[in-house]
Parts: C-alpha cells; sequence; structure tokens
C-alpha cells in the first residue's frame, strides 16, 4: 500500500481553528491600517524573474539561492514572489499611480516562497502582511509606518517586542561606505568566512549579518555607516527619531542592522521579539527611495515593511479561539425537506444558521448545536415545529417556518 500524501517540506496546512487565529489578525490590521490610508492591494503570485533579479538584487541571498524559478510553455523566466515590495513597486509603475495623490499607501496580505531551512515561524511558504507608502520622502512617512507596525504588534500582544534602528544613507553616500568598509574587509580578509570574502564586492555590507565568529569578531571593529552618515542623511534619521519619541514609541539604535535586500536606503528597523529565541524576528522593513527608478520608473521614494504572519501568531502566544456564532441549528426528525427549507429561510433572514447534514439522533442533534454555539434549535418533526431557547431550556412550539424565524429575528434582537 502506497504511503499517505504529505504536504512539502517546508508549507503547512491551515486548519480552521488556525484559521480563526489568522483572519483575526487580518482583521486587526485592516482597522489599524485603512484608517490611516492605506487600501489593500493584491500582486500576482508569479512574476517575471527580472524584476527579482534587478529590484532585489543579483547579489543577496534570496535571488542567489531561495527563489523558486521556472520557465512557463513560452519560454519565459518566472519566479514566485520571494517578497512584496518589488511587485508592488511594478503596480504602481504599470498603473500610473503616479497621477494620484501621493504618497499612494497600501497594504497587502499574501504568501510568498523562499527555499530556506525551515525553523519555527519559518517556512518555505510563508505569509506575509505588508505595507507601502510611495511617492514621500518626509521623514513623517518613516515614522508613520514604523509606528502603525507598532500598534499592530502592540494589539496582538506579541510578547518581549524590541524595536531596532537605524540608517544606511543614501544610495550616494552609502556608494562611498562600501568602498571604505571593502577596504577594511579585504584587509582582514584571512578572519572571514570563505563566503563573505567571495561577496566583499558584490555585497560587503551583508557580512555584518555573517554567523561565522571569526566574521563576528572583525565586524565588531569595522566602520559604521551610521557614524558616516552625510548632513542631509543625518537630518532624515534625526527626523524620524524625533517623530517616534514623540509618539511614545521606544527603540535601540543599531548601528550594524543591515537588511537583506538591497533596495534599501536611509531608515531600516526591525521588530524583535525574545519569546522566539535566537530567530527573533518578527516584521522589519525601511525607506527605498531608489527602487521605483530601478525598475525603469522616474525617481520616487518609498517605505514600507512586511511582517510574517507565523512569526506573528508564534510570538503572540496561545490566544482564545472565539466561540462560533450560530443563531439557529436547524434539527431534523423527518428526515425530509422542511428542514432544509427552513435552514434556506432563515438565511434568508440573514440569521447564522446550520442545519444537521449527518443522520444523527435527537439527542445527538442537540449536542451538536451546543457544539455549534447554538443560541436556539428548531425541531422540524411530525408534529410540527419545536424552538428551544439553549440558555434557557424552554421549548414551545411554533405554527410554520417563519414564525420560528420571526422568533429567532427577535430574540437576537434582545440579546
Amino acid at each position: 500500500m502506497s504511503e499517505k500524501p504529505q504536504a512539502p517540506r517546508g508549507t503547512y496546512d491551515v486548519l480552521p481553528d488556525q484559521a480563526t487565529a489568522r483572519a483575526g489578525l487580518e482583521e486587526t490590521a485592516r482597522r489599524i491600517l485603512e484608517p490611516a490610508g492605506y487600501r489593500r492591494i493584491e500582486t500576482p503570485t508569479f512574476e517575471a524573474t527580472e524584476l527579482f533579479a534587478r529590484g532585489v538584487g543579483a547579489s543577496t541571498d534570496i535571488v542567489q539561492k531561495e527563489m523558486y524559478t521556472f520557465q512557463d510553455a513560452g519560454g519565459r523566466s518566472l519566479t514566485l514572489r520571494p517578497e512584496g515590495t518589488a511587485p508592488v513597486c511594478r503596480a504602481y509603475l504599470e498603473h500610473g499611480m503616479h497621477t494620484l495623490a501621493q504618497p499612494v499607501k497600501l497594504w497587502y496580505l499574501g504568501s510568498y516562497y523562499r527555499q530556506e531551512k525551515p525553523q519555527a515561524g519559518r517556512f518555505r511558504q510563508f505569509w506575509q502582511l505588508g505595507v507601502e507608502a510611495i511617492g514621500s520622502d518626509d521623514p513623517a512617512v518613516d515614522a508613520e509606518s514604523i509606528a502603525l507596525l507598532h500598534a499592530l504588534l502592540g494589539e496582538l500582544e506579541v510578547r518581549g517586542l524590541r524595536l531596532r534602528l537605524g540608517s544606511l544613507g543614501s544610495l550616494d553616500a552609502r556608494a562611498e561606505y562600501r568602498e571604505r568598509l571593502a577596504g577594511y574587509l579585504r584587509a582582514n580578509a584571512d578572519r572571514l568566512s570563505g563566503e563573505v570574502r567571495e561577496r566583499i564586492d558584490l555585497n560587503p555590507l551583508r557580512a555584518f549579518d555573517a554567523k561565522d565568529p571569526g566574521t563576528q569578531a572583525v565586524m565588531r571593529e569595522a566602520p559604521l555607516l551610521l557614524d558616516s552618515l552625510n548632513a542631509e542623511d543625518r537630518e532624515h534619521f534625526d527626523e524620524v527619531c524625533a517623530r517616534l519619541r514623540v509618539a511614545g514609541i521606544d527603540w535601540e539604535l543599531d548601528g550594524a542592522l543591515v537588511r537583506g535586500i538591497d533596495y534599501y536606503t536611509r531608515t531600516i528597523f526591525e521588530f524583535t521579539s525574545d519569546a522566539l529565541g535566537a530567530q527573533s524576528g518578527v516584521a522589519g522593513g525601511g525607506r527605498y527611495d531608489g527602487l521605483v527608478e530601478l525598475l525603469g520608473g522616474p525617481p520616487t521614494p518609498g517605505m514600507g515593511w512586511a511582517a510574517g504572519l507565523e512569526r506573528m501568531l508564534l510570538a503572540a502566544g496561545e490566544r482564545p479561539v472565539p466561540r462560533p456564532i450560530t443563531d439557529l441549528f436547524v434539527a431534523d426528525e423527518q428526515r425530509g425537506v422542511q428542514a432544509f427549507a427552513l435552514a434556506a429561510e432563515a438565511r434568508a433572514a440573514g440569521l447564522a444558521v446550520q442545519q444537521e447534514l449527518a443522520g444523527r439522533s435527537l439527542k445527538g442533534q442537540l449536542k451538536q448545536a451546543d457544539r455549534a454555539g447554538a443560541r436556539y434549535v428548531a425541531i422540524v418533526g411530525a408534529d410540527g415545529i419545536q424552538l428551544r431557547d439553549m440558555d434557557s431550556g424552554e421549548q414551545e412550539g411554533v405554527e410554520s417556518a417563519a414564525a420560528a424565524v420571526a422568533r429567532v429575528l427577535r430574540g437576537r434582537h434582545t440579546a
């Protein structure tokens, strides 16, 4: 006998109880983001590979090692989206959103894909919630974006929450710093891991994320970009900090903070949770003022973040699963069409209805109604319809399906 099929490694099924918690997270995000002017956007699950090679960066781990890339029947190279910012910027350009009032503020929620080693709360297919504010370089955009994420994580009661904050400076300023850092790394090449040595010219900033002890020792003495900001970049960063301060948001200044994607500029940040252990990242993002131009558009500033659903729910710990809301359970002693007709009429009236579908005894049907959280049970039998109030246990006869529905409606309005 063949083995039972299983989900591929690094993926998972969302079961009904889990779906309830995820739906609650989505509703919380909507309640926080949309009043601030963010509107929902959805982009395709796969995009042209070139979008990520150009937008994310050819030297990044995402492009070099982690993307799921394939050719379609027409020979086009396509990639399952590994992140959300480049697709949203592509949509911004493609649909002429530059003609709208700026910044264009968007939020999204969907599945993303990376060939990473599966870990607690980290999967090869994962879900992200993200926001993008495109079209303004005002420091208030940075601060508002961070503040909204802080509010969301606070609402979810994420445990041991910390905010790390830094700046990568503008693209021109960072280019000068990269050369200085690359020179430092070359001078200490014999102490670096082989992978870091190979990428000195491609992406020297990634050395700050190295796990190799020798490399980490070298990076503790490395020059920091945060100490090399020009006057304009420093002013921008100070303005962001000032706004977070008046909003009552605490942060830790981290001059060694980098992101795994090349498009980031100026403000970068990461929220971590002490409840998650060594792999503590929950959410992060930053400014990407050169990305739209890199994709073929005009110079256009942008700011955004992404938060992993699995990581947020894991860091939030156990949350109570709400009891299902069922106005009416239709129990059927006749095994005929009358019970089905009653259920249909009740649904048409706007009631939340469940009905007997498994051939249970009346006793079993009443137990199922209780499990479903039913406020009332309509028992359809040979002698007509009996309506039971599940709170009081009282039961009364009603003359028709319409009368049963009207009685339940009255009870719902007075509950």
